[in-house]
Protein backbone atom coordinates (compact mmCIF):
# COMPACT_ATOMS: atom_id res chain seq x y z
CA UNK A 1 0.00 0.00 0.00
CA UNK A 2 3.20 2.27 0.47
CA UNK A 3 4.11 2.92 -3.15
CA UNK A 4 0.48 3.20 -4.00
CA UNK A 5 0.16 6.00 -1.53
CA UNK A 6 3.23 7.52 -3.00
CA UNK A 7 2.06 7.27 -6.46
CA UNK A 8 -0.99 9.14 -6.01
CA UNK A 9 0.88 12.14 -3.64
CA UNK A 10 4.33 11.96 -4.59
CA UNK A 11 4.73 14.70 -2.30
CA UNK A 12 4.80 11.88 0.36
CA UNK A 13 7.75 11.06 -0.61
CA UNK A 14 9.36 13.83 0.48
CA UNK A 15 8.25 13.51 3.96
CA UNK A 16 9.70 9.99 4.09
CA UNK A 17 12.68 10.24 2.77
CA UNK A 18 13.88 13.81 5.04
CA UNK A 19 11.64 13.34 7.79
CA UNK A 20 11.61 16.86 8.01
CA UNK A 21 8.43 16.66 10.41
CA UNK A 22 9.84 15.14 13.39
CA UNK A 23 11.50 17.49 15.90
CA UNK A 24 13.95 15.30 18.14
CA UNK A 25 14.23 15.47 21.54
CA UNK A 26 10.40 15.89 21.90
CA UNK A 27 8.83 18.75 23.81
CA UNK A 28 11.72 21.08 23.33
CA UNK A 29 11.48 25.01 22.53
CA UNK A 30 14.59 25.46 20.34
CA UNK A 31 13.72 29.12 20.12
CA UNK A 32 15.19 29.53 23.87
CA UNK A 33 18.46 28.38 23.25
CA UNK A 34 20.04 29.23 26.29
CA UNK A 35 18.10 26.38 28.21
CA UNK A 36 19.84 24.02 26.23
CA UNK A 37 23.53 25.34 25.41
CA UNK A 38 25.76 27.84 27.46
CA UNK A 39 26.11 31.60 25.65
CA UNK A 40 23.40 31.27 23.32
CA UNK A 41 20.83 33.38 21.30
CA UNK A 42 18.25 32.80 18.93
CA UNK A 43 18.35 35.44 16.07
CA UNK A 44 16.72 35.39 12.68
CA UNK A 45 17.92 36.80 9.57
CA UNK A 46 16.01 37.65 6.65
CA UNK A 47 17.75 36.69 3.54
CA UNK A 48 14.96 37.88 0.89
CA UNK A 49 11.50 39.21 0.92
CA UNK A 50 9.67 36.54 2.18
CA UNK A 51 12.60 34.56 3.10
CA UNK A 52 13.38 34.24 7.38
CA UNK A 53 16.42 32.05 8.67
CA UNK A 54 16.52 31.67 12.38
CA UNK A 55 20.46 30.96 13.31
CA UNK A 56 21.86 30.64 17.10
CA UNK A 57 24.46 32.33 17.86
CA UNK A 58 27.35 30.51 20.44
CA UNK A 59 30.32 32.15 21.38
CA UNK A 60 33.04 30.29 22.75
CA UNK A 61 33.79 28.84 26.18
CA UNK A 62 36.35 31.50 26.94
CA UNK A 63 34.29 34.16 26.14
CA UNK A 64 31.42 32.77 28.43
CA UNK A 65 31.82 34.92 31.46
CA UNK A 66 31.75 37.74 29.08
CA UNK A 67 28.40 36.96 27.42
CA UNK A 68 26.94 36.16 30.67
CA UNK A 69 23.61 38.16 31.37
CA UNK A 70 24.37 39.93 28.02
CA UNK A 71 21.15 41.19 25.40
CA UNK A 72 21.01 40.45 21.60
CA UNK A 73 22.72 43.99 20.62
CA UNK A 74 25.96 42.35 22.62
CA UNK A 75 25.94 38.80 20.36
CA UNK A 76 25.36 41.00 16.84
CA UNK A 77 28.14 42.78 17.74
CA UNK A 78 30.47 39.61 18.63
CA UNK A 79 29.40 38.30 15.54
CA UNK A 80 30.92 42.13 14.06
CA UNK A 81 34.38 41.63 15.95
CA UNK A 82 37.56 40.31 14.44
CA UNK A 83 36.71 36.53 16.16
CA UNK A 84 36.37 33.73 13.32
CA UNK A 85 32.65 32.65 12.62
CA UNK A 86 31.98 28.71 11.91
CA UNK A 87 28.69 28.04 9.99
CA UNK A 88 27.17 24.35 11.15
CA UNK A 89 24.64 22.99 8.83
CA UNK A 90 22.82 20.89 10.69
CA UNK A 91 20.73 19.46 7.97
CA UNK A 92 16.49 18.91 7.03
CA UNK A 93 15.20 19.07 10.15
CA UNK A 94 13.32 22.25 10.55
CA UNK A 95 15.05 23.43 13.70
CA UNK A 96 17.75 23.95 15.12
Amino acid sequence: SVPFLIRLFPSLLNKFVYLNFLAFPFFVDFRRPELLVNNTISLYLTTEPGVTVGIWHTVPGSRGAEAQGKDQRWYEEALADAHPVIIYLHGNGGTR
